[in-house]
């Protein structure tokens, strides 16, 4: 499979300012494929080492941080001859062994030389439990599943990934139905790559939905396996309480819908663990756009979502043969999979800041707001060809924007400040908007 992170990799190892790589996401999203993928393409040796359950490797980082020795112990561990010059050193499931973690930072100072790549599924809670971090002294990137493009990628269709790319509308409008039928099945499949390569191999969406299933075990056996006990059962709880959230018309998150009662300050660290291990995504709200949005952030009101779509379809269990029904997919819980579809494109295309705007009365939402540069853009998603665009209007008119986005299953079109986006294109937005 391609993975479009694999050019930011490759800006990273011809950097001058290169420091370690940490890669965050969530298990299975692709992590250790893309790191061995990337050294075996771009070195000519690669030394992979896995942090979990490897006591050798406990021993080897607990007693300094001397690099050379470090380096012969990894020497033995891999039997690779590693030289800073051709080796590309992998770090897996580093959050394991904690000092190989702070080993990074005297990496980057004393050897910054050698090629390192560190990665983990549940690094991010690592990082929040006070181990010691090398603040400063390494790179990051966040790798999330397959987005759209890739999907179509994966699938051998390349040509229409070229038109996408070009913006060519024209061409575009010409394969629009074959782009929904993609679509369709992406709603469905999702971006995990264990689950994609289930889909190539069988063609059988029954299979694909027993692969998903097999995930989501995966995250709640995590659930007992690594978070604290005592938040476990609110884990859980609030974990899936996600679906019935979306289906609601307003998806503010309401803690009274995970149970009768329920109060923020009971799930806070529940919810902290969930979006640090990636399963979760936190869209809050913003009071008005102007910039830097974050300083109008109000962290009070906020709407969760799943980390793929796919997933999503599987905690609701909804049948396979809504592909079938024209676009009915599109239209299942109020629209759910086609706002976490457009969320999971903005996350994966690039690090950009996603907010939301509601007005205090709650007379009108924009389902998401962003910030590209200097401009604040706000995007009203249709899940189907409707052009009214209430809501946009209402804060346009109030805010005065003048790039705004309303993307639906309709053809790109241009109306004055307004733009609708195909939302099979809506990967695209920062070439459209540009």
């Amino acid at each position: 499979m391609y993975r479009e992170k694999i050019k930011e990799l490759e800006e990273w190892k011809n950097s001058k300012d290169r420091m370690p790589l940490i890669i965050r996401g969530a298990r299975q999203v692709g992590k250790t494929w893309i790191m061995k993928e990337f050294g075996k393409d771009n070195y000519k040796k690669v030394a992979y080492i896995n942090f979990d359950g490897n006591k050798r490797m406990e021993e080897l980082f607990e007693p300094d941080f001397d690099i050379d020795r470090i380096i012969q112990g990894l020497r033995i561990e891999t039997k690779v001859d590693i030289d800073a010059k051709d080796t590309l050193l992998i770090f897996d499931e580093v959050q394991e062994v904690p000092k190989a973690i702070a080993s990074l930072k005297y990496f980057c100072e004393n050897a910054r030389e050698y090629h390192i790549i560190a990665a983990g599924s549940l690094l991010g809670v690592a990082l929040h439990e006070g181990t010691s971090f090398p603040v400063g002294k390494v790179d990051f990137m966040y790798l999330y599943p397959l987005n759209f493009k890739e999907f179509l990628l994966a699938l051998g269709e390349e040509q229409l990934v070229e038109i996408l790319n070009k913006k060519d509308w024209n061409l575009i409008s010409v394969f629009r139905d074959k782009l929904i039928l993609y679509l369709r099945e992406y709603y469905f499949i999702g971006g995990m790559p264990s689950v994609i390569n289930k889909y190539l191999e069988t063609k059988n969406f029954r299979k694909v939905r027993e692969t998903q299933l097999r995930l989501l075990n995966s995250y709640e056996e995590d659930f007992s396996k690594h978070a604290p006990s005592e938040i476990v059962p609110r884990l859980k709880m609030l974990w899936n309480s996600i679906p019935a959230q979306l289906a609601k018309e307003n998806k503010k998150f309401i803690y009274g819908l995970i149970k009768e009662g329920a109060r923020a300050k009971d799930y806070e660290l529940a919810l902290s663990w969930l979006i640090d291990c990636g399963l979760i995504y936190k869209v809050d709200r913003v009071n008005k756009p102007n910039l830097p949005l974050i300083a109008y952030q109000d962290t009070s009101a906020f709407k969760l979502f799943i980390l793929d779509v796919g997933i999503l379809g599987a905690m609701t269990r909804i049948d396979e043969r809504v592909l079938l029904e024209g676009n009915k997919i599109f239209t299942e819980f109020k629209g759910a999979f086609t706002e976490q579809f457009v969320l999971t494109e903005l996350k994966s295309n690039k690090d950009i800041p996603i907010y939301y705007w509601s007005a205090k009365r709650a007379t009108a939402e924009i389902d998401f707001v962003i910030q590209l540069g200097i401009d604040i853009i706000p995007i009203e998603v249709k899940s189907e060809e409707n052009l009214q665009a209430k809501s946009l209007k209402t804060f346009v008119e109030k805010y005065k924007t003048t790039k705004n986005i309303r993307t639906s299953m309709s053809n790109y079109r241009k109306e004055e400040s307004l733009i609708n986006i195909p939302l099979y294109c809506i990967g695209n937005i920062e070439k459209i908007v540009d």
